[in-house]
């Protein structure tokens, strides 16, 4: 019983039966244009006077509304009416235009129906109450037995007077039934009719992909800029920490690093977050590159303490500003997780080269005991691999890293021909 409460009662249907009165008000002025044309047809000076022309009048009317549905603004507006108060998904609705034929074809069936049903709903919802409600009232009204809702003395008799009030409880009840049963049943179809087609659902799953890649682009590019900066300048700050009393000199070179180090970041970081913003905004500091950029990265990251030795082989300044651009943020990637799981003190070595024109980048340090880099990774990280793996597979490249032999190594192979 209370499922069938719900159901006849419950706030989606009462909602959905909202719905329905609209569209009765919608139906109005077609109604009204249909009675123009069924009045001199018919010859009758009172249309609205015999039910039989009213109905004429909205079955005429109802073509002018299917015609009325191909304005472009129709499906957005009923599809966000649907979703208000049908309680239809989001995702399951088209909200742009109808553009091919199929699509006007669907929403002018939906409007259709929609200014239909709810027509017939909402004249049902305008008459049925008053005459229930009189029923209910007639045996204790004796007025109302010498009115005309009492025809040919029907309720003269007591018992059937008596049975007044349940014929008027059971005419709302058939209403509610009625406007719940519509309501449910252009709810089922508004999915049909208004939902998204073959060519929306591509569109919106290219622009997911594209958003998707965006932020993917955006998180490698803090995570390799930003926490490379952040490592080298915690190694910095700690080497110059212990040698503050003996290397004055040291100190002052590492506090160099550490000034120069935060300047590029913030450079840097206000032109990823001028992406985020703006696209690719202009007057944003330019990305950096293998060929303008690697000197100054392993010149701060030595100015830590740390014990890298470089050895390039290649034509930096030859190679794709797509290759340079990755190659640099892959090797500052290499080196940062290098200091950070081995230690500042760890020798590091670095190697460039080309070889059948593709750019090859090597990363090595020793691993620590049984295999292991001695320190533990932070909680959350694990992330610098999977991002070199994205550059280099977005370049048409291959990344590996493990450890064997007592060296952990990172191998890059970038195309230096061929789409990017």
């Amino acid at each position: 019983m209370s499922a069938l409460a719900r159901f006849l009662f419950g706030r989606r249907a009462r909602l959905r039966w909202i719905h329905l009165i609209l569209g009765g008000a919608l139906a109005v002025p077609y109604v009204l244009v249909g009675s123009v044309v069924v009045g001199p047809l018919t010859g009758s000076g009172d249309v609205f006077g015999s039910l039989t022309l009213q109905l004429t009048s909205f079955a005429v009317g109802l073509p002018l509304a299917a015609v009325t549905s191909l304005f472009p603004p129709t499906r957005p507006l009923e599809a966000g009416v649907v979703r208000w108060l049908c309680g239809i998904e989001a995702d399951r609705l088209a909200y742009g235009p109808a553009r091919t034929k199929g699509e006007k074809g669907r929403t002018s069936a939906w409007f259709t129906l929609h200014l239909g049903i709810g027509g017939i709903v909402a004249g049902m919802s305008l008459a049925v109450p008053p005459f229930a409600a009189a029923l209910i009232a007639l045996p204790f009204v004796p007025a109302l037995r010498e009115s005309p809702l009492e025809p040919s003395g029907l309720f003269g008799h007591g018992r059937v007077l008596a049975l007044a009030p349940l014929a008027g409880a059971a005419m709302l009840v058939a209403l509610a039934g009625c406007a719940a049963g519509c309501g449910a049943l252009l709810a089922r179809w508004a999915p049909v009719l208004l939902g998204p087609s073959a060519e929306d659902r591509v569109a919106a799953a290219e622009a997911r992909a594209a958003d998707l890649a965006v932020r993917n682009r955006l998180a490698r590019e803090l995570h390799d800029s930003v926490g490379h900066a952040l490592s080298a300048v915690g190694l910095q700050a700690s080497a110059a920490r212990r040698v503050l009393d003996t290397d004055p000199e040291f100190v002052h070179e590492a506090l160099a690093a550490i000034e120069e180090t935060t300047r590029r970041t913030v450079g840097e970081l206000d032109a990823v977050l001028g992406v985020l913003r703006d696209g690719d905004a202009p007057g944003t500091a330019p990305a950096p590159t293998l060929a303008a950029d690697l000197d100054g990265l392993l010149r701060r990251t030595r100015a830590g303490g740390s014990r890298v030795s470089a050895t390039v082989l290649a034509d930096r300044r030859a190679l794709p500003p797509p290759v340079s651009r990755e190659a640099y943020r892959i090797v500052q990637e290499g080196l940062s997780n290098a200091l950070r799981h081995a230690g500042a003190r760890v020798a590091v070595e670095l190697r460039i080269d080309v070889v059948d024109d593709h750019l090859r980048i090597t990363v090595e340090n020793p691993l620590g005991e049984a295999g292991r880099t001695p320190r533990a990774p932070r909680p959350g990280g694990g992330h610098g691999l999977r991002g070199i793996a994205d550059r280099a597979r977005l370049l048409g490249g291959t990344a590996e890293a493990g450890g064997a032999d007592g060296v952990w190594r990172l191998h890059v192979r970038l195309p230096l021909r061929g789409p990017a």
